[in-house]
């Protein structure tokens, strides 16, 4: 079945925030999406109004709509959120984990690895390894949460990110699972609170953020 125009616009840009193409602040000018996807502007508006209900965009009256802006509150608040959810995903996880489940894991961590020199693909595969997670704990309600929590935090990592600390991430998602792998329920929760604490604190509060024009974004 193909996904709906206002679908397609939804998920093409959310990708292009997820993966860094998009800067916080850029302006979404309705009319240019419009031609780029080949679709009325009533359709975009749709799909900008669905953004903002995720909090990836921010809609401004006689502005228009733009890329969100996080605050600093904001980031440390997602971030909780996040430990808070994640400790329980894992405890799930553990009770329910198989061979199978550990080993799609690792097939994710390998490609994680590979893409450590392309930095769009390193930061949507690391932020899916949590949704990953809940996938495999079989909690669809709570992979959805999560899905849109890592998008916002993915928007906060441009922002705020020094970029040396994916390969640390990396690091530290290859104990958890093997810490999953042993069914070590208090190792695995500990160190996914240590994991979203390091993340949380390789940001850079006082980053200058740079923009990008949207046509390049999208191309």
């Amino acid at each position: 079945m193909e996904p709906s125009p206002t679908r397609t616009i939804v998920e093409a840009l959310t990708r292009a925030i997820v993966e860094h193409r998009l800067q916080p602040g850029t302006k979404l000018a309705e009319q240019k999406l419009a031609d780029h996807f080949g679709v009325s502007r009533t359709l975009v508006r749709q799909a900008l109004f669905q953004l903002a209900q995720k909090h990836l965009v921010k809609m401004e009256p006689a502005r228009g709509a733009f890329v969100a802006v996080p605050s600093v509150a904001e980031a440390r608040q997602v971030f909780q959120v996040r430990r808070l959810l994640e400790a329980e995903m894992v405890r799930q996880f553990v009770r329910s984990v198989t061979h199978a489940k550990i080993r799609a894991l690792r097939e994710h961590m390998a490609q994680e690895k590979a893409a450590l020199g392309d930095a769009s693909e390193r930061q949507q595969l690391l932020g899916d390894f949590h949704v990953r997670i809940a996938e495999l704990a079989d909690n669809a309600v709570l992979a959805q949460i999560l899905r849109d929590l890592v998008s916002r935090s993915s928007l906060i990592t441009l922002m705020y990110q020094r970029d040396s600390f994916a390969a640390h991430s990396q690091e530290e998602h290859v104990e958890l699972v093997k810490a999953l792998a042993a069914k070590d329920e208090k190792r695995a929760v500990k160190l996914m609170d240590e994991h979203l604490q390091h993340v949380e604190e390789s940001l850079a509060f006082d980053r200058a953020v740079p923009t990008h024009d949207i046509s390049l974004a999208l191309a």
